[in-house]
């Protein structure tokens, strides 16, 4: 199995905000943009030189499956991010898709931003992202209720 991150795209925003439609996704991922037009334009902000977000597709052997990204990159006193993603192809879910993709990323934000530390929420009722945080070696910090609905907060160290 061959995994890439690859440049996202206009083309490759489009398709990811349609398919993170899907019920299976929007349950488990709230999606912050509300439009098409919304995705595209926090597309571009992510070009600007001093963005605080950034991300890449997921590819498996060339056909593009999901999306990875880090915001609220802040490189001040203790350099840090936030992590999330989401592979929009329920055929490659529970492969370690997700894990291979989420190793290579770490190492590449590593690599561009110089942070100490990403974390990364889920719900805990969602099992296979909570698996492979933890596979990757992130640290569950924190447990806590919003919306009537139990987060995880995990934090992963470089």
């Amino acid at each position: 199995m061959m995994i890439t991150l690859d440049e996202r795209s206009i083309e490759t925003v489009k398709i990811y905000y349609e398919k993170s439609k899907q019920p299976i996704i929007k349950e488990m991922l709230p999606q912050k943009a509300q439009s098409i037009e919304e995705a595209i334009l926090d597309y571009k902000k992510t070009l600007l030189p001093f963005s605080t977000s950034y991300g890449r597709i997921i590819k498996k052997n060339g056909k593009y499956i999901g999306d990875i990204w880090c915001y609220c990159i802040n490189k001040e006193e203790v350099p840090n991010a936030m992590l999330s993603y989401c592979i929009f192809d329920t055929a490659y879910w529970n492969k370690g898709i997700t894990t291979e993709a989420v190793q290579l990323f770490l190492k590449e934000v590593f690599e561009r931003y110089k942070i100490n530390t990403i974390g990364a929420f889920t719900f805990s009722d969602n099992v296979a992202s909570i698996k492979v945080l933890e596979k990757v070696g992130f640290l569950l910090l924190e447990k806590f209720v919003e919306d009537e609905r139990e987060l995880k907060y995990y934090q992963y160290y470089f």
